[in-house]
């Protein structure tokens, strides 16, 4: 029963997410990701990826991936990428808020996006599994932190920054919202 309200629960959200999704960040947001060091990726949203026939929903998004020469990522929206306005994920980036796991019993990036008052699509302690699939890549799964103004970062990307690691670009050098502290 209670796996069945979760599993709900989850679908419920990333239905929610599709229906309000931001508007499509057309050519310029490609542009700006490229230009700046990225590789846009398109991502499916994907529920129950750790196992059985995982069940591909709707809504793609497009991502910017920033790859350092060490083979480490971070991973962002490209409409959280190009707004000049703040979102809730540039805000995260940009505070460094310091991790604590004492409650949290799933993936360190998931308890992280949480704790920031985010969700990674499907909370990472989901037995199912489940997040942003790589449209070329179905292997490739990305745990995303979503905020409640639609805006999204790559949770280990963001969990990783909290403690001064930097993985794939630090975006505080790309984000085109600066941090006015």
């Amino acid at each position: 029963m209670i796996r069945s309200i979760l599993a709900a629960a989850a679908l419920w959200f990333c239905a929610a997410h599709v229906a309000l999704a931001q508007s499509d960040p057309g050519p310029f947001g490609a542009k700006y990701c490229t230009a700046t060091g990225g590789a846009v990726q398109t991502r499916i949203p994907t529920y129950g990826t750790n196992g059985g026939t995982p069940l591909t929903l709707s809504g793609p998004r497009k991502f910017c991936a920033y790859t350092a020469k060490d083979g480490s990522s971070i991973y962002l929206l490209l409409n959280t990428l190009i707004t000049k306005q703040p979102t809730l994920a540039a805000l995260a980036y940009y505070a460094e808020v310091p991790y604590d796991g004492s409650t949290c019993k799933g993936s360190p990036g998931s308890c992280y996006c949480s704790q920031l008052g985010g969700t990674d699509l499907f909370g990472g302690i989901n037995l199912a599994g489940g997040g942003w699939v790589l449209s070329t890549d179905s292997t490739d799964v990305l745990d995303a932190c979503i905020f409640p103004d639609l805006s999204s970062i790559d949770s280990y990307g963001l969990f990783y920054h909290s403690a001064n690691i930097i993985r794939g670009h630090d975006l505080a050098k790309v984000l085109r919202y600066k941090n006015p502290n």
